[in-house]
């Protein structure tokens, strides 16, 4: 099952997404057009005045990937995953700081310290973060022009520390209880990987358990506590960590200090919730949320697989859910190109320069295009990103390997650059 199409009428109203074999019927009999390719929409050659049906937009915001899903009533017809880059942002600003640094030592050794008359404005944060909030509001503008979006539900709170340090969670109610079970457990299958920490094993019923035994002292704490397959959990039982792994040296070092060490995609996803929950409100839409705790619980309680966009359609309060659509659109952020004017060696000198044109033959870097090659040693159709050369002869790297020397007369635009990059 495909993702719905997205539908303007001929004034870019949106309309109500409607299924692929409308689309395509309306292409057919020429009323309508390719509007764009990613995500794919149509737009009718007449006008609409009939009001469509509201969509909510729903969000699994995530430190590396955010899952979007489109919900009319209790049916979910659209579904994408969006990749961050911050990552990638934060090796770029280590790298630019490094080549400066070390110019500056070289020109400016004595050149008076300036580090402390800098100041950052309330709300501040590290670019790597800030790209988290800007590429989700920018798609979450992107669905608002091309559905008739009406509400808008965000999974605020990853987890709720209040919940998970209840005192008063004990024994089995620790184990069973309905919400409060669901925030620890959410928390310690993102800690340990959803993977048993003695024995590595996936795809199981997993059970929370004590590092360091209750029965010897050891505490309630999300600090003491991990996740174990049934056997390993028997097997273990009251034993000191120490005493069942005296054989496994690596594997309790290794247990140890992952059990101290936070959260990093947590705490990511946990500092920028309120600038994106803002953002969405300047939307002017009605905005509701939920907790990490509260999405799992509702996904276990309807039997759905795990998965970004299927945990945002689970976001908040939600009754029933009808899954029209198995295929999420993948949408992974590239950004839009560098400001370096040469690339360095790896001792920071300069080792090629960078054209200053970025259009060749009106086409540029991150493009996607078809090619049919006719003539010559590289005939074939071929379909995906391309990186231009100043000679004209191009790079595509398609799903099948990267193709090089394809001549610019045989590209064609399919859907111009935009700073991401698409898939299914």
């Amino acid at each position: 099952m495909s993702n719905y199409i997205f539908v303007l009428d001929t004034n870019y109203k949106p309309l109500s997404p409607c299924k692929p074999s409308v689309a395509r019927r309306l292409l057919s009999a020429g009323q309508a057009a390719v509007y764009r390719s990613f995500p794919f929409t149509i737009i009718l050659k007449k006008e609409v005045d009939a009001t469509p049906e509201p969509v909510e937009i729903k969000i699994d915001p995530g430190s590396k990937v955010t899952g979007f899903a489109l919900k009319q009533g209790n049916k979910v017809i659209f579904g994408a995953e969006l990749k961050h880059r911050g990552q990638k942002i934060k090796d770029a600003l280590l790298s630019r700081r490094q080549l400066r640094r070390g110019r500056r030592n070289r020109k400016t050794r004595y050149r008076k310290a300036r580090f402390l008359n800098r100041t950052r404005p309330d709300g501040w944060l590290a670019p790597s973060l800030q790209h988290r909030v800007n590429t989700t509001l920018t798609w979450v503008r992107k669905f608002m022009r091309l559905a008739p979006i009406g509400f808008i539900s965000q999974e605020l709170v990853r987890f709720d520390l209040q919940k998970m340090q209840n005192p008063e969670i004990s024994g089995v109610e620790y184990q069973q209880g309905e919400l409060l079970g669901y925030e620890v457990r959410e928390y310690l299958l993102e800690k340990w990987g959803r993977k048993c920490a003695y024995c590595s094993t996936e795809n199981v019923p997993m059970e929370v358990e004590h590092i360091y035994p209750k029965s010897k002292g050891g505490s309630d704490r999300v600090s003491n506590l991990a996740l174990a397959c049934h056997s390993c959990n028997q097997s273990k039982g009251s034993q000191d960590i120490q005493d069942f792994l005296s054989g496994k040296l690596d594997l309790l070092n290794r247990i140890l200090k992952q059990a101290k060490s936070p959260l990093k995609d947590a705490a990511s996803v946990n500092s920028t919730r309120w600038a994106l929950f803002n953002g969405l409100k300047v939307t002017g839409l009605p905005v509701t949320t939920g907790t990490g705790g509260q999405t799992q619980f509702n996904r276990t309680r309807l039997q759905l697989p795990k998965a970004h966009w299927i945990d945002a359609a689970c976001v908040g309060q939600v009754d029933s859910l009808e899954l029209l659509t198995s295929k999420p659109l993948l949408i992974a952020a590239q950004g839009h190109g560098t400001r370096q004017m040469c690339r360095t060696d790896k001792f920071g000198f300069p080792s090629r320069y960078v054209p200053r044109n970025k259009f060749v033959k009106g086409f540029q870097t991150g493009d996607r295009v078809a090619a049919i090659v006719t003539t010559g040693k590289k005939v074939g159709e071929y379909i995906g990103r391309v990186a231009v050369r100043s000679t004209g002869s191009f790079n595509i790297s398609t799903t099948s390997g990267l193709v090089q020397g394809i001549s610019h007369k045989y590209c064609k635009h399919i859907h111009k650059k935009d700073g991401y990059s698409y898939g299914f």
